[in-house]
């Protein structure tokens, strides 16, 4: 470990010393020590064309001969009007502003915020629910959100408190504000109880709504990251719009690691062909090059703020809003998703016919896939949790046969660059069913 350095999500005193990458080229790591690593998962999920790659290299560099940064507030530019403008035809037609931040937990922030206040600026009197009937008019409160069990949607404490209670939460959970959970309707290939799981969950969250209003529902669409790569349905995702339809409800989809192809199509609101009132992205909108995010919202909302009354101002900002390096990255990603869609809209197919291989082995229980996304759960006699011992082994071992792969607990998955070459793949998944015969 470097004497002076902290690094995330790591016990420094039990972790291994962490491996030092001299460069990168596509899906390849060089480490100092010479040899090559392929990232199967994306450096944390931000990676869409593989590292380095010359086109976005290059617009990072021609906009810092011009203009590296400047204050958003009272000032604009053109890569942050131009990124605004292409992002939003590849999204559903309702959702029209856009607020850039700079990383995927403000993003959520500012979703939590917007709506919150959305109901305040309409003059609705909001009132947190403290879980205790103190008397007050469940009528009038607004002020708690709907989220599902096992969801992460990042580290500040607005989005600890919508995100399970969990490892990662659980030493600041009295500073958290009060969140209703509804189960997650997680499925798999083979799953022949999906439905009634589904019918189960919104029921359950029919009941909530009708007992009182809430600020509105978050999900992670199509698939749970750090909550172990779990899956729903589209269908399940057509039902919760109803619903919040008919409850007067705003839906928000966290899409900061679903968006921007994962799922196999471009946003996973659009593979479920759902429009959410308020969407939250990053991780991959600069291709994996530098921090960026936008939260983006429906007319109606931003309406609700474009007042005379100052107090209806989203008092919000980041010194690195809208970074115009950020942003001409931004631009040259989206252009090199256009001209390469068949990667990551193809990526599925592949997954499925290597999980094919798979979905017997007496190691492996719950294969799942969508899109880009690939995962599978180990059976283990621990404990299926983020600590389970057999995460390190898999990660340890993959290393060892040249693949990054970060396996949470006893859940493993691959989530590559798309530029991931076919003969690349089966490495890949050569390289996992080696090691599940080690297990």
């Amino acid at each position: 470990m470097h004497p002076h350095l902290w690094y995330p999500y790591t016990q420094a005193k039990t972790a291994p010393p962490p491996l030092k990458v001299k460069s990168a080229q596509g899906i390849w790591l060089e480490l100092e020590d010479g040899r090559r690593v392929m990232d199967c998962i994306s450096s944390w999920w931000v990676n869409l064309h593989g590292h380095a790659h010359p086109q976005i290299a290059a617009a990072i560099y021609q906009q810092a001969k011009t203009l590296e940064q400047v204050i958003f507030a009272g000032l604009t530019h053109d890569p942050a009007e131009q990124l605004a403008e292409q992002l939003l035809p590849h999204l559903p037609s309702g959702l029209k502003r856009v607020f850039y931040s700079d990383n995927g937990s403000t993003a959520v922030e500012v979703a939590l915020k917007m709506a919150y206040q959305y109901w305040v600026n309409k003059g609705v009197n909001l009132k947190v629910n403290s879980g205790v009937n103190s008397g007050a008019n469940l009528a009038e409160q607004r002020g708690t959100f709907i989220a599902f069990a096992g969801a992460y949607h990042g580290d500040t404490f607005g989005t600890m408190a919508v995100g399970a209670r969990s490892l990662f939460s659980q030493v600041f959970s009295d500073l958290l504000f009060q969140v209703e959970y509804v189960p997650f309707p997680a499925t798999h290939l083979g799953d022949t109880t999906v439905q009634s799981q589904e019918d189960a969950v919104l029921e359950l969250l029919k009941t909530k709504l009708e007992q009182m209003p809430y600020a509105g529902i978050l999900i992670e669409p199509l698939v749970q990251g750090a909550g172990g790569m779990r899956m729903c349905r589209p269908e399940f995702l057509q039902r919760l719009r109803q619903i919040a339809n008919q409850f007067n409800t705003l839906l928000i989809f966290d899409e900061v690691m679903t968006g921007f192809g994962r799922t196999g199509d471009w946003f996973a609101c659009v593979k479920a062909n759902v429009q959410p009132d308020i969407i939250c992205l990053s991780k991959g909108i600069t291709g994996g090059f530098l921090p960026l995010a936008v939260t983006i919202c429906t007319e109606t909302i931003y309406q609700a703020f474009y007042s005379d009354d100052p107090l209806k101002t989203l008092y919000h900002g980041h010194s690195y809003t809208a970074n115009p390096l950020g942003c001409a990255a931004g631009l040259a990603s989206l252009k090199l998703m256009q001209e390469n869609e068949s990667r990551f809209k193809g990526m599925e197919t592949k997954h499925r016919q290597h999980l094919a291989a798979l979905e017997t082995h007496p190691k492996l229980e719950n294969l799942r896939v969508t899109g880009t996304i690939a995962a599978m759960d180990i059976v283990t006699d621990a404990e299926t949790s983020y600590l389970n011992p057999v995460g390190p082994q898999l990660r340890q071992q993959a290393l060892d046969r040249g693949v990054l792969l970060r396996p949470l607990g006893n859940v493993l998955y691959l989530m590559p660059p798309y530029c991931i070459t076919d003969d690349e793949l089966t490495q890949v998944y050569k390289t996992i069913a080696a090691i599940l015969e080690t297990l």
